[in-house]
């Protein structure tokens, strides 16, 4: 039986994430969704301002500043581990000035300007992958050729900048990106749940998988937002036993007991 996995849980602070757009933006919904998720076996609770799917609105850097400023600080008075899950420049610095413990970022922090304040803190740092240079993904077919080949091409250039930016790599988590960062088909998914553990060996680095709730499962089920608990949990459990280190994930109850009852089984079997 393989390691269990770090759970971030998601908040979604926002007007119109996928599937859950507007239930946790008012500060005691989201505070209450918090706790919920800690309770349910989340180690870390990834704050989302915005959403990024491909039907969001584009939110300013000051708003998403205004909706963490309104529940980081509450979880932070309670203990909570607390990520921030933003490609803004401006909102990350405010992390950072907020002594977050965590950053998220679905372009990899591709801000140069912004390095030398990393470095000088101590910050976790999700290092994502995605197809789309900027903003928001969006229904874009995946690029030609292996698309195992063109995440290790971007990583091996992003990790490299930010090593030689003075980020130690034992700060550092890579996530090669599922569903639209990967393309509107769902084959390229598909490619890297299967090879979890090459991303591993080729950059010796913790790796995290969000699949959650995401398009492509959803294609390939037939099932609505709604009816997805069922195929997020095999895609979770699939990438737990391939070796991911973190998972990020709207129901961190449903992996957590999963992966209790796997474990005992497994234990029953060896014994």
């Amino acid at each position: 039986m393989t390691d269990i996995p770090g759970l971030f849980g998601i908040l979604n602070i926002t007007t119109d994430s996928f599937s859950d757009g507007g239930a946790f933006l008012e500060p005691e919904k989201a505070l209450e969704q918090a706790l919920s998720l800690q309770a349910g076996g989340a180690d870390i609770i990834d704050i989302g301002p915005a959403s990024s799917h491909p039907d969001s609105a584009p939110v300013s850097a000051q708003t998403e500043i205004d909706r963490l400023t309104a529940i980081v600080p509450d979880l932070q008075s309670r203990g909570i581990t607390v990520s921030i899950d933003s490609y803004q420049t401006q909102t990350q610095r405010w992390a950072l000035q907020n002594n977050v413990d965590w950053m998220n970022d679905i372009h990899g922090f591709a801000d140069p300007g912004f390095y030398p304040e990393l470095a000088s803190s101590d910050c976790r740092l999700i290092v994502m992958h995605a197809i789309q240079s900027a903003g928001a993904a969006t229904r874009t077919a995946p690029p030609e050729g292996d698309i195992f080949d063109h995440i290790c091409r971007f990583f091996d250039a992003r990790l490299a900048a930010l090593t030689k930016a003075g980020i130690s790599q034992d700060r550092l988590v890579i996530d090669p990106g599922m569903g639209f960062f990967l393309g509107d088909r769902p084959e390229p998914s598909l490619t890297m749940l299967a090879r979890i553990g090459d991303l591993k060996t080729t950059f010796g680095l913790p790796v995290l998988v969000s699949v959650s709730r995401k398009s492509f499962l959803r294609v390939l089920s037939g099932r609505s937002v709604s009816e997805s608990a069922p195929v997020t949990l095999a895609a979770e459990l699939w990438a737990a036993a391939k070796g991911a280190d973190y998972i990020r994930t709207h129901d961190p109850s449903q992996i957590r007991d999963a992966l209790k009852i796997q474990a005992h089984i497994s234990n029953f079997v060896m014994n």
